[in-house]
């Protein structure tokens, strides 16, 4: 199957909860410690929906950008409806505010300079020593990706052992699940979402996985001297990286019947079992309620921006971003 001629949609796992990215909007469900759902939906930026994002490379690099931003909204939104009391009443509003955009940002910083110095310069120095060791460049690139490949599975493995975040990976599970289901127009019950498997190929792990090898192929011809270009070259060519990581993913995702694609494929379907797990029921339940919410806001905002103009809104029917899950 591909996902030719109909919308795709994506997401993230956040606290007790799964975002939807769908094709103008972004929807949230949260489980909330009283046991309702709440939801929440935001329309998405012209960044993240221009004509931009059609642009093969600079894609993935707005790719990139949405999912930083709109996972920190995300996890801003579903941490303050987590800081409820139990008694709170199913129709009243998150007792904590959000995080402002000032705070988002420094987020986001940090979480950008602490992935670039865990997952690229901490390989980086850790081969050094390695250098004389095989007498050229290219060798002592590829040993430093072998240590990245290392360090980035080494992380997940040891996260995945923290209660808290096994829950977000039982989330997770679910919202693959549904993806699944609403790919192959299925009914969004919990029955027929439990027939698809919690991995998809254009999972985010997918895409670190292969923004690693991505990495190993790019800076293997990197010189090692001197020093400074060493270090600014891992930082520099990390948008590059991403947006042919993305590419691969995006068109692994369209054709995952193939069975080259399979193939191909295979490595990041089997490091998403770091990533994922199987889902209970409600927690199918969440991530049915942002499915149904992205899906519903979608088709309400093609037909108030496009109403009397068929052919205009079939155009954005067929759109397909491809947004990462």
């Amino acid at each position: 199957m591909t996902t030719e001629n109909k919308p795709s949609y994506g997401g993230q796992a956040v606290l007790e909860g799964v975002m939807i990215r769908g094709q103008r909007n972004v929807a949230i469900a949260v489980r909330r410690p009283n046991g309702h759902i709440t939801t929440q939906i935001r329309p998405l930026s012209s960044l993240f929906i221009g004509s931009l994002r059609r642009l093969p490379l600079v894609r993935g690099v707005i790719m990139l950008v949405e999912t930083l931003a709109l996972g920190m909204q995300a996890l801003s939104y579903s941490a303050s409806v987590g800081l409820e009391s139990s008694d709170a009443e199913e129709d009243s509003k998150p007792e904590h505010e959000e995080l402002g955009k000032a705070s988002m940002a420094g987020m986001m910083l940090f979480a950008l300079v602490f992935a670039i110095g865990l997952f690229f310069l901490l390989p980086l120095f850790a081969s050094r020593p390695l250098e004389g060791a095989f007498g050229n460049d290219v060798a002592s690139n590829i040993a430093e990706g072998g240590i990245r490949m290392v360090v980035f599975i080494a992380y997940i493995f040891l996260i995945g052992r923290m209660n808290d975040i096994k829950r977000v990976f039982m989330y997770h599970g679910a919202e693959h699940m549904t993806v699944h289901a609403q790919e192959h127009d299925d009914e969004l019950n919990i029955d027929e979402i439990r027939k698809y498997s919690p991995a998809h190929p254009r999972c985010g792990t997918a895409f670190l996985l292969t923004v690693m090898v991505v990495a190993i192929i790019v800076f293997a011809f990197v010189p090692r001297d001197p020093l400074w270009w060493l270090i600014t070259s891992r930082i520099i060519f990390i948008p590059l990286i991403a947006a042919a990581a993305y590419e691969i993913i995006r068109w692994s995702g369209r054709y995952s019947d193939n069975l080259l694609v399979s193939l191909i494929s295979s490595p990041n379907l089997a490091l998403q079992k770091l990533t994922t797990r199987w889902p209970d029921d409600d927690q199918i339940e969440v991530a049915i309620a942002a499915m149904e919410l992205a899906i519903k806001s979608d088709l309400l905002t093609v037909t108030l921006s496009y109403e009397g103009d068929q052919e205009a809104a079939a155009r954005h029917v067929d759109e397909d971003d491809s947004p990462s899950l």
